[in-house]
């Protein structure tokens, strides 16, 4: 069985990066969103978030920034298909906790089936949701990272802005 990507937690984050589950390249690499075909770390350079282009292997070093990173399943698998309910009723539970603990600013569900699945909601748009789950931490669905998502890396990046210039601005109102 491969290892599990641990999480990057900790206390007083600006955002918390929730994906459904490593692959297995980020379960071999031991880092969050480590397949190459995985655009997450252009996507958060290109809208801002982060100030240089990343590479997997420095995730823990968003920590510096406020990033913190975990995941709905921790079980690295070829794809979400290979999750079971069994992994997503216990994940589900596990994460609330998790968010219910850290309280982040924002927690950031990469994918809308990542959102769907925590908060069992049947349907979320794009952005900060009206109604969170948990309380005093606003919800941000962006678009998954994976390279099989069929929207323009473009139009991914501008949803991502939306959540980059939400953290420029509470970073400005707490300095």
């Amino acid at each position: 069985m491969m290892n599990e990507v641990s999480d990057h937690l900790d206390y007083g984050l600006s955002v918390i990066f929730i994906g459904f589950n490593p692959s297995l390249r980020s379960g071999e690499s031991g880092h969050h969103y480590g397949n190459p075909r995985n655009h997450f770390w252009r996507i958060l350079q290109q809208s801002g978030i982060t100030p240089r282009l990343y590479h997997f292997s420095e995730d823990r070093e968003l920590l510096k920034l406020g990033y913190g990173f975990t995941n709905i399943v921790a079980r690295p698998t070829r794809g979400i298909d290979d999750i079971t309910r069994e992994e997503y009723a216990a994940g589900r539970k596990l994460l609330y906790d998790k968010l219910m603990q850290y309280k982040p600013s924002i927690a950031c569900f990469v994918g809308k089936g990542v959102y769907t699945e925590f908060s069992r909601k049947s349907r979320a748009e794009w952005g900060f949701q009206a109604e969170t789950v948990i309380p005093e931490v606003r919800e941000f669905v962006a678009p998954s990272s994976s390279g099989l998502v069929r929207m323009s890396m473009e139009s991914i990046v501008e949803i991502y802005k939306q959540l980059g210039s939400n953290l420029a601005q509470d970073s400005q109102e707490s300095e």
